[in-house]
């Protein structure tokens, strides 16, 4: 018994490292994001390189922890609820890795949005709605990944939903700027890839939120509906 006990600390103490992890990578993506609109928001070419340079401190996250999630399976074989949460984890990081990704090419295309014309130039200005929410999206899932409190998953749901109609409001608005002026053409479809990196933020963000979901109740409602989920949520795990 002494030994089992002992054998359980340790297990204990590797997932909750690996989970301190994880926040710690969810947090740089967090500023990666904020760095990176406010670097499109300024024209700052520097703060744009940045994000760029930082990218590489996310990635690194991510194969520390992913090694030692293959670690913690290899050595300590767990199963239901510990295997989920591992499993929870692992595509947590995915998902943190993508958005790090979308925050740098957020700072790719904004250095060359900064270089256009100003008199053909979309106001940059108008994403930070849409950036605001998907950064709020981020830290309230990884807050319900902190927690294993599964009661604002629909919340960060319906967010998503919002940065969705979001986007398509940016897209008509710059289809307009293009067809009154072709001299925006260029640097109009560049603000729209910006403002899809954006909405493939919220989308990331709110996977992670529902991953919790599955850890908690077993059942993966990434293509359930926002009703279906607040329904899952109230009631029983299985």
């Amino acid at each position: 018994m002494p030994n089992n006990e002992h054998t359980s600390k340790q297990f204990d103490a590797e997932l909750n490292t690996v989970r301190e992890l994880v926040l710690q990578m969810g947090g740089l993506a967090e500023r990666q994001i904020e760095t990176a609109i406010e670097a499109l928001a300024t024209g700052n070419t520097g703060l744009m390189n940045h994000v760029i340079a930082e990218d590489h401190r996310v990635n690194a996250l991510e194969v520390e922890i992913d090694e030692r999630c293959n670690t913690i399976i290899a050595r300590r074989q767990p199963a239901a609820n510990d295997l989920r949460l591992i499993i929870m984890i692992v595509k947590t990081i995915t998902d943190l890795e993508r958005i790090g990704d979308e925050a740098k090419k957020i700072a790719y295309l904004g250095k060359s949005v900064a270089h256009a014309s100003r008199i053909s130039m979309p106001r940059a200005q108008e994403f930070q709605h849409a950036a605001q929410l998907v950064t709020g999206m981020l830290r309230t899932s990884l807050k319900v990944f902190s927690s294993l409190d599964i009661s604002s998953v629909a919340h960060v749901v319906r967010q998503d939903e919002q940065v969705d109609a979001e986007f398509h409001a940016i897209m008509r608005h710059l289809v307009g700027f293009m067809m009154e002026d072709p001299r925006t053409i260029s640097t109009a479809l560049e603000m729209l890839f910006i403002a899809k990196a954006i909405e493939r933020i919220g989308d990331h963000a709110k996977n992670i939120s529902e991953y919790v979901v599955y850890t908690i109740k077993g059942r993966d409602v990434r293509h359930a509906t926002t009703d279906e989920i607040e329904r899952e949520i109230g009631t029983s795990g299985p």
